[in-house]
């Protein structure tokens, strides 16, 4: 029996790494993981690609690309355009991602709330999900333009460079935390080396005043404050709230003597939806598992 190789509890950021970490692994489902590669190198952007394209973004062989395209477009996760003989990603793919929201029933309940915020400071705010070295936004509320950065549920962003990564981070137990800066360190040391200040910085600015700031250090006309919302233990999810205006939108002072504390509120109050859902979960729960036994 092939005995699993054991991975650290933060996953890696993309199924490339893992892909390439995994040679010794004997467990592990290459072809699998190989689809799944293929799958992450369409992205906003990239969103039409061919099978030379896709050999070249992930270094795998065009003949193995090419059968698990048509193996991927034939369970309808990508779609094969014709006429141009490439492909995109399907409708399927959504229905992933259903589960995963569906499970974060707090994003419904906080939307008007995040709603109100945004329009009346001129921005957006979002809620995220940490993954690895990333965060990925889960429910977003914006008004009017917002700049150069839409968010949209499902985009990525940077943990180390931005407010609602540091924010995420300082939800985590100690371990996980210095886990996740030696991620962040050995994926893009020029990176660590840049920000790890001002990401320490910020989690230590959660601490003391329940927020911290970016200052433009994740696009340059944009500035944000965000919240550490909480820790799902048994999940393994962290989840944080930020706020990013434009720039010239803001006052002096504005946003660490006004917005700031006002997503700091606003993460309070999502807090306390979660902790009053919390023995109605627990109760359906046990009642499930009563009813299996």
């Amino acid at each position: 029996m092939a005995r699993a190789v054991s991975k650290p509890s933060l996953a890696s950021s993309t199924a490339a790494a893992v892909l390439a970490s995994s040679t010794d692994d004997a467990a592990f489902a290459t072809t699998l993981a190989k689809g799944l590669v293929v799958l992450e190198a369409f992205k906003a952007g990239t969103t039409l690609l061919g099978n030379m394209e896709l050999s070249m973004l992930t270094g795998i062989p065009r003949p193995t690309v090419a059968r698990l395209t048509h193996t991927l477009a034939e369970l309808g996760y990508l779609r094969y355009d014709a006429e141009r003989a490439k492909y995109r990603v399907g409708a399927r793919a959504l229905r992933m991602v259903h589960p995963l929201l569906a499970d974060m029933q707090f994003r419904q309940v906080a939307r008007p709330m995040m709603q109100e915020l945004a329009q009346s400071v001129r921005g957006t705010v979002s809620i995220g999900l940490l993954d690895a070295t990333s965060m990925i936004y889960v429910e977003t509320a914006r008004s009017g333009d917002v700049g150069p950065h839409v968010p949209d549920i499902g985009m990525p962003i940077s943990v180390a460079m931005t407010a609602m990564g540091r924010a995420a981070a300082a939800t985590l137990p100690p371990a996980d935390a210095d886990r996740l800066e030696r991620q962040i360190a050995a994926e893009d040391a020029a990176l660590w080396s840049a920000f790890r200040d001002k990401y320490r910085a910020g989690i230590a600015q959660c601490t003391s005043r329940g927020f911290c700031t970016c200052w433009g250090e994740y696009i340059a006309s944009i500035h944000a404050v965000a919240a550490p919302l909480f820790h799902a233990r048994e999940a393994k999810q962290s989840f944080s709230i930020n706020c990013g205006i434009p720039a010239f939108r803001l006052q002096p002072g504005q946003l660490e003597g006004e917005i700031g504390p006002r997503i700091a509120a606003l993460a309070d109050s999502i807090r306390a939806i979660v902790r009053a859902a919390e023995p109605a979960a627990a109760t359906r729960k046990q009642n499930k598992k009563g009813a299996r036994t």
